[in-house]
Protein backbone atom coordinates (compact mmCIF):
# COMPACT_ATOMS: atom_id res chain seq x y z
CA UNK A 1 0.00 0.00 0.00
CA UNK A 2 1.14 3.85 -0.71
CA UNK A 3 -0.11 6.73 -1.85
CA UNK A 4 -0.68 10.22 -0.60
CA UNK A 5 -3.08 9.48 1.76
CA UNK A 6 -0.23 8.56 4.14
CA UNK A 7 0.46 12.06 4.67
CA UNK A 8 -3.03 13.06 5.69
CA UNK A 9 -4.63 9.97 7.34
CA UNK A 10 -7.38 11.76 8.55
CA UNK A 11 -8.09 14.19 5.79
CA UNK A 12 -7.85 11.10 3.88
CA UNK A 13 -10.62 9.54 6.16
CA UNK A 14 -12.65 12.38 5.63
CA UNK A 15 -12.40 12.83 1.91
CA UNK A 16 -12.97 8.56 1.79
CA UNK A 17 -9.77 8.32 0.64
CA UNK A 18 -7.46 6.19 3.36
CA UNK A 19 -8.02 2.73 1.98
CA UNK A 20 -7.45 1.42 5.89
CA UNK A 21 -10.74 2.83 7.40
CA UNK A 22 -12.91 0.09 8.66
CA UNK A 23 -15.60 2.19 10.09
CA UNK A 24 -16.63 6.01 10.74
CA UNK A 25 -17.04 5.89 14.40
CA UNK A 26 -18.89 9.03 16.13
CA UNK A 27 -15.82 10.97 17.16
CA UNK A 28 -13.20 9.48 14.58
CA UNK A 29 -12.53 6.74 12.30
CA UNK A 30 -11.77 2.98 13.02
CA UNK A 31 -8.76 1.64 10.93
CA UNK A 32 -6.57 -1.34 10.28
CA UNK A 33 -2.63 -0.76 10.84
CA UNK A 34 0.30 -0.65 8.40
CA UNK A 35 1.83 -3.25 10.09
CA UNK A 36 0.38 -6.25 10.71
CA UNK A 37 3.00 -8.50 13.44
CA UNK A 38 0.25 -8.99 15.82
CA UNK A 39 -2.54 -9.51 13.49
CA UNK A 40 -5.49 -6.93 14.31
CA UNK A 41 -3.78 -3.83 15.36
CA UNK A 42 -5.89 -0.74 14.61
CA UNK A 43 -6.04 2.89 15.40
CA UNK A 44 -8.60 5.28 15.97
CA UNK A 45 -8.15 8.67 14.55
CA UNK A 46 -9.91 11.46 15.51
CA UNK A 47 -11.83 12.85 13.00
CA UNK A 48 -10.41 16.71 13.08
CA UNK A 49 -6.99 17.43 11.53
CA UNK A 50 -6.16 19.96 13.87
CA UNK A 51 -6.74 18.16 16.93
CA UNK A 52 -3.60 16.83 18.81
CA UNK A 53 -4.66 16.06 22.58
CA UNK A 54 -7.49 14.65 24.24
CA UNK A 55 -7.64 17.50 25.78
CA UNK A 56 -8.31 19.50 23.02
CA UNK A 57 -11.74 18.07 22.48
CA UNK A 58 -14.26 19.80 24.04
CA UNK A 59 -15.80 17.30 27.10
CA UNK A 60 -18.43 15.76 25.28
CA UNK A 61 -16.74 15.08 22.12
CA UNK A 62 -13.57 13.55 24.05
CA UNK A 63 -16.23 11.23 26.01
CA UNK A 64 -16.88 10.07 22.61
CA UNK A 65 -13.59 9.42 21.39
CA UNK A 66 -12.81 7.21 24.38
CA UNK A 67 -16.10 5.59 23.73
CA UNK A 68 -14.99 4.96 20.26
CA UNK A 69 -11.71 3.67 21.51
CA UNK A 70 -13.22 1.44 23.86
CA UNK A 71 -15.73 -0.44 21.11
CA UNK A 72 -13.04 -0.51 18.30
CA UNK A 73 -10.47 -2.46 21.09
CA UNK A 74 -13.70 -4.82 22.20
CA UNK A 75 -14.23 -5.22 18.06
CA UNK A 76 -10.48 -6.57 17.86
CA UNK A 77 -10.75 -8.60 21.14
CA UNK A 78 -14.12 -10.22 19.79
CA UNK A 79 -12.42 -10.73 16.29
CA UNK A 80 -8.99 -11.78 16.95
CA UNK A 81 -10.50 -14.25 19.99
CA UNK A 82 -12.71 -15.74 17.25
CA UNK A 83 -9.88 -15.87 14.79
CA UNK A 84 -6.93 -17.03 16.76
CA UNK A 85 -7.14 -19.46 20.09
CA UNK A 86 -3.81 -17.79 21.40
CA UNK A 87 -5.66 -14.54 22.09
CA UNK A 88 -4.91 -12.92 25.65
CA UNK A 89 -5.60 -9.13 25.58
CA UNK A 90 -6.30 -6.43 23.88
CA UNK A 91 -3.59 -2.80 24.73
CA UNK A 92 -5.17 0.31 24.48
CA UNK A 93 -2.70 3.27 24.26
CA UNK A 94 -2.65 6.95 23.46
CA UNK A 95 0.58 8.26 23.24
CA UNK A 96 1.14 11.08 20.80
CA UNK A 97 4.81 10.83 20.85
CA UNK A 98 5.39 10.82 16.98
CA UNK A 99 2.56 11.89 14.92
CA UNK A 100 0.66 15.42 15.66
CA UNK A 101 -2.61 14.14 15.59
CA UNK A 102 -4.78 12.31 18.24
CA UNK A 103 -5.20 8.73 17.52
CA UNK A 104 -5.06 5.83 19.75
CA UNK A 105 -3.63 2.39 19.54
CA UNK A 106 -5.85 -0.69 19.80
CA UNK A 107 -2.72 -4.18 20.14
CA UNK A 108 -4.34 -7.52 20.62
CA UNK A 109 -1.68 -9.72 22.20
CA UNK A 110 -1.14 -13.38 21.67
CA UNK A 111 0.10 -16.36 23.69
CA UNK A 112 2.73 -17.28 21.08
CA UNK A 113 4.33 -13.97 21.43
CA UNK A 114 8.23 -14.17 22.34
CA UNK A 115 8.25 -14.78 26.11
CA UNK A 116 10.73 -11.60 26.99
CA UNK A 117 8.24 -9.30 24.85
CA UNK A 118 4.40 -11.12 25.69
CA UNK A 119 4.45 -9.15 28.59
CA UNK A 120 5.95 -5.61 27.62
CA UNK A 121 4.99 -2.78 25.68
CA UNK A 122 5.00 -3.29 21.81
CA UNK A 123 7.21 -0.39 20.99
CA UNK A 124 10.10 -2.53 22.42
CA UNK A 125 9.58 -5.34 19.59
CA UNK A 126 12.93 -4.80 17.40
CA UNK A 127 12.66 -2.10 14.44
CA UNK A 128 12.48 -4.71 12.04
CA UNK A 129 8.62 -5.75 12.69
CA UNK A 130 7.84 -2.73 11.54
CA UNK A 131 9.17 -2.48 8.07
CA UNK A 132 9.36 -5.88 7.21
CA UNK A 133 7.53 -6.69 4.47
CA UNK A 134 6.17 -9.44 5.30
CA UNK A 135 4.17 -7.97 8.34
CA UNK A 136 3.10 -4.82 5.60
CA UNK A 137 -0.84 -4.36 5.56
CA UNK A 138 -2.00 -6.56 2.18
CA UNK A 139 -4.51 -8.66 0.67
CA UNK A 140 -4.05 -11.26 3.04
CA UNK A 141 -5.57 -9.38 5.95
CA UNK A 142 -9.09 -8.65 4.24
CA UNK A 143 -10.51 -11.20 6.53
CA UNK A 144 -9.15 -9.61 9.14
CA UNK A 145 -10.25 -6.71 8.25
CA UNK A 146 -14.10 -7.95 7.51
CA UNK A 147 -14.31 -9.48 11.01
CA UNK A 148 -13.14 -6.76 12.78
CA UNK A 149 -15.56 -4.17 11.36
CA UNK A 150 -18.29 -6.99 11.76
CA UNK A 151 -17.63 -6.67 15.08
CA UNK A 152 -17.92 -2.86 15.03
CA UNK A 153 -21.16 -3.13 13.43
CA UNK A 154 -23.14 -5.49 16.08
CA UNK A 155 -21.83 -3.25 18.94
CA UNK A 156 -22.84 -0.28 17.68
CA UNK A 157 -26.19 -1.76 16.88
CA UNK A 158 -28.98 -0.73 19.27
CA UNK A 159 -29.78 -2.50 21.84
Amino acid sequence: MSGAWRTDRIGAALGGENPTVLRRLTAGFAVIGDVQFLPGYSVLLVDEPDVQRLTDLPRAKRLSFLSDMEQLGEAVERACRRLDPAFRRVNLEILGNTDPFLHAHVWPRFEWEPAELVGKPVWLYPPNRWSDARFRLSPQHDGLREAIGRELDQLREPT
